[in-house]
């Protein structure tokens, strides 16, 4: 992860911070003792969030780590990728 700039990062950061704000409001509903289904609503969102969250920063890995690593016959940070995108599909 180190090989990214924070500008690189900005977006990847804002999502999750959307994500976590929107997560903020689901346990508010929670404490309000609002309805389960709007609840549950809610926290499809979020899992799908932060779904597309990884997902994206898959891509920015694989943009700015994998290929320099491919360039350079680094197969150490490709195999880190393959266990990292295992673990993340479970």
């Amino acid at each position: 992860m180190s090989a990214h700039s924070q500008e690189e990062l900005k977006p990847i950061i804002n999502r999750l911070a959307r994500a976590i704000g929107h997560l903020e409001h689901v346990k508010k509903m929670v404490e309000e003792g609002r309805d389960c289904g709007e609840i549950l609503i809610q926290l499809s969102a979020v899992e799908s969030a932060i779904n597309s969250t990884g997902v994206e920063l898959l891509k920015d890995h694989i943009d700015h780590v994998v290929v320099d690593a491919v360039k350079d016959g680094d197969t150490e940070a490709i195999e880190g990728l393959k266990i990292a995108i295992e673990r993340y599909i479970r």
